[in-house]
């Protein structure tokens, strides 16, 4: 099989943890497989760089200079694989083989990557290339960077272009695990996750890896996170699976908005899980939940409302704590998957003022980490389906 595999900054943070990684790498090679490696910076030695520059120093400078860590990676990754008896290269900004190019506006140039990908696939037979992480070159020569965990894209990415079977990142956590083994008691490792669950965990703060490296995974290879202790490449750890949807869409048929006024609601404990427990208990499914200060308000779909009406009701007058319910049908919802959301300042506000501009009203927008949810009157639904399409494929 094809790997590449990515060894971060804790997975080579010392001499015993490089022997540790050319271990794992021979022991590949050693059985018949093709692999590349991509290496980050040795330890924190990107943050140490970054905090030195205590001077106005222009970018490209600053690309070169934080570039030092990875240089140093590769060439102790090298030395290492060397001493095994496998005949390693490195490849850095600069070298006529370097495979990553990005364009004038610092983004990927795909084509171009893409291509040069490819050539150095072709040298994996009987060859291991030690490619810098994080680290690109423009058309100029000039080094640049991926951004925050460019190391995992550098994985990812060559990944997909080389046509490997399986990136594997090795790092210093278990894999995907069922919560921070810190705060929660017999937290375990999750064996597999959807790139979209892992996804909206990552752009919630867990640290497994990038999310942006995960617009690169795709269904024709896998992508496995290990412990830098666990030794084998081939095995272990957390398989992500499938590939990430960008999609917009408008549901087919019309949602009711049923809202729920109590004062100071929010602070009552307990009462949205009795809210929604009644509906689970019937197997009513919830599409959407949204909450202000004195009110909750539940979407389902509209054939359920007086079903639902009359059940939300009865906790209505058995808790003092609420006042009234109210219905409202005739919904439509537009919803926004994928992409770079998050990452994407004022996402909000491009999807609001063309809907303002059409005078359309939004009766309610609800956001996720990788999602956000408009919903309007059911005969505005096509016309703000149209609006959302057109802003986003921009």
């Amino acid at each position: 099989m094809r790997v590449v595999s990515k060894f971060g900054g804790t997975s080579l943070g010392n001499g015993n943890r490089v022997n540790r990684a050319a271990d794992s790498i021979a022991a590949v090679v050693e059985d018949g497989h093709e692999i590349a490696v991509v290496a980050s910076a040795m330890g924190s030695t990107t943050d140490y760089l970054l905090d030195s520059i205590t001077f106005d120093a222009d970018e490209s400078d600053r690309a070169e200079i934080v570039s030092m860590g990875e240089r140093t990676s590769v060439r102790m990754l090298k030395a290492a694989l060397a001493a095994r008896g496998i005949d390693a290269f490195f490849l850095e900004p600069g070298a006529d083989d370097w495979p990553i190019v990005t364009n004038a506006r610092g983004e990927v140039d795909v084509d171009e990557t893409e291509q040069r990908a490819k050539v150095l696939a072709d040298r994996l037979d009987g060859q291991v290339p030690i490619i810098t992480g994080f680290l690109a070159q423009d058309h100029a020569g000039t080094v640049t960077t991926l951004g925050r965990g460019g190391s995992d894209s550098t994985a990812v990415m060559l990944g997909n272009y080389m046509n490997a079977d399986e990136v594997v990142i090795v790092t210093d956590v278990e894999g995907v695990m069922t919560g921070d083994p810190h705060v929660v008691e017999g937290a375990r490792n999750v064996g597999q996750i959807t790139v979209d669950e892992l996804r909206n965990l990552s752009f919630r703060g867990a640290e497994v890896i990038a999310p942006s490296a995960l617009g690169y995974k795709t269904d024709d290879f896998g992508v496995r996170v290990v412990h830098y202790q666990h030794g084998d490449l081939l095995s272990g750890g957390t398989t992500i699976e499938g590939q990430f949807e960008s999609l917009i869409d408008l549901r087919d048929e019309p949602l009711a908005c049923i809202t729920l006024a109590g004062r100071s609601v929010r602070n009552q404990e307990g009462v949205l899980s009795q809210l929604s427990g009644s509906l689970a208990d019937q197997g009513i499914n919830i599409d959407a939940v949204a909450s202000g200060m004195d009110s909750i308000t539940f979407y389902v779909d509209q054939t359920l409302t007086e079903r639902v009406e009359t059940l939300l009701h009865d906790v209505v007058i058995d808790d003092e704590r609420l006042s009234s319910i109210t219905v409202e049908d005739e919904i439509a919802v537009v919803r926004v998957t994928g992409g770079e959301l998050p990452n994407q300042p004022g996402v909000i506000s491009d999807i609001v003022n063309p809907l303002a501009d059409a005078h359309i009203n939004i009766h309610d927008i609800i956001t996720s980490a990788t999602s956000v949810a408009i919903f309007v009157d059911w005969d505005d639904g096509e016309e703000t389906l149209e609006i959302v399409q057109a802003e986003f494929s921009q």
